[in-house]
């Protein structure tokens, strides 16, 4: 069986035990029961043996490592001329094998091969392990990473090195999975050839995060679905620093929560319980028609601000030419945009779960039980998505 059948078939089957799940989806705890832990290993198969002959647990230390001085050949004052000059760049010094990793044919099933699971949980991704890459390639992936996405502290590039943190924190204390948490088991691949008049994705996820921006004709056409996760939370140290990513999110919807009146606390508090994002991993039609929530139009000038505030704090994770364009969009969608939360304003208590629901932007952040560090606390799975651009609107 080749791998598209085979990952039809174990959906087909997931899909399946969901559905006769005693504890299903209910109308009182849209996400069903709390798990009672992390999700148990898989069993191996010849596919998974063959993912995990290829990983390891050393971290790649990508906060650390340097730019090579061959990048700056690529240094132009168009972002999407040097983006592609750096993918080239990576792709010139990689094996025939290697190569076949990272680069592949441009589909939406491939696209949508996304999780926040660990690699040996999710071993459907894409693409070529960072570990599996040599320091010189690695700083290569860090000059790409660095020019798709912000370079604001604890957002974009330093958003996604401190959720690799995350996993080799994580690494030193749990054996959840065969394939161990560490920053090695991130991916990266590019979804179509990278050119200025093709389309292509930039693909880059592990535990916790995916990345995915969608390119046509030399133009950032999507960067949505844009997840981000982080255990521990709110801070922890690793790798010779704090890490705090997603606090500032947190931090921002609950600035904008608690500034509401009690009316319009009432109008905005959803019905039922939220335990996770309902629009995570392959839920690609989980976002509802129908809107709940407070109308934006109700807020007050200063509340609007807020909002544009924590709104920013996921837009502005790509490269900030583009992230003024969304904004830009999105801001111009407020009168048909709701406002939704569950749980308590402070957004710091298992349960607590805010969104924002427009004709195309959603955003979810979700606080729940800490499954990976084995210790008493609450953290975060946090999703922006665009109804109108998910995947680059592609359908094939």
């Amino acid at each position: 069986m080749n791998t598209t059948n085979r990952c039809k078939l174990t959906s087909a089957i997931l899909a399946i035990v969901i559905a006769l799940s005693p504890n299903a989806f209910s109308q009182d705890h849209p996400k069903g029961p709390h798990p009672d832990g992390p999700p148990p290993p898989r069993p191996d198969t010849p596919e998974t043996l063959a993912i995990k002959a290829r990983m390891g647990d050393t971290s790649t230390l990508m906060g650390d490592i340097s730019v090579p001085t061959s990048t700056k050949e690529c240094e132009n004052n168009d972002h999407i001329t040097s983006l592609i000059c750096l993918t080239s760049l990576l792709k010139s010094t990689l094996s025939e094998d290697a190569l076949s990793h990272v680069q592949t044919e441009y589909s939406v099933e491939q696209a949508k091969s996304w999780s926040n699971l660990p690699a040996g949980a999710f071993p459907e991704r894409p693409g070529i392990f960072l570990g599996e890459l040599s320091i010189e390639q690695r700083g290569i992936v860090k000059a790409i990473l660095k020019e798709a996405a912000s370079e604001t502290m604890d957002e974009g590039f330093d958003e996604m090195v401190q959720t690799l943190n995350a996993d080799d924190y994580i690494g030193t204390i749990s054996t959840d999975y065969k394939a161990a948490y560490s920053s090695y088991n991130g991916k990266l691949a590019f979804l179509g050839e990278p050119t200025k008049d093709g389309l292509w994705e930039l693909y880059y996820g592990g535990h916790h995060f995916a990345f995915s921006n969608t390119y046509d004709n030399g133009k950032l056409i999507s960067a949505t679905p844009s997840f981000r996760g982080i255990e521990p939370f709110p801070s922890f140290e690793m790798n010779g620093r704090e890490n705090k990513p997603l606090l500032q999110e947190r931090d921002a919807f609950a600035k904008l929560l608690t500034s509401l009146t009690n009316d319009q606390q009432e109008k905005a508090t959803l019905k039922g319980t939220y335990r996770d994002i309902i629009a995570g991993p392959q839920a690609d039609d989980a976002i509802p028609d129908i809107q709940e929530g407070l109308a934006v139009s109700a807020l007050s000038q200063a509340q609007v601000t807020l909002l544009k505030e924590a709104i920013y704090t996921y837009v502005g994770d790509i490269h900030e030419t583009e992230a003024k364009e969304y904004m830009e969009k999105y801001s111009n969608d407020f009168d048909s945009m709701v406002i939704g939360f569950s749980g308590t304003t402070a957004l710091n208590s298992e349960d607590d779960y805010v969104r924002v629901h427009g004709p195309a932007l959603w955003i979810e952040f979700s606080m729940q039980s800490n499954k990976s560090t084995n210790k008493p606390g609450n953290h975060p799975h946090s999703v922006w998505r665009d109804r109108q651009t998910d995947y680059g609107g592609q359908d094939q």
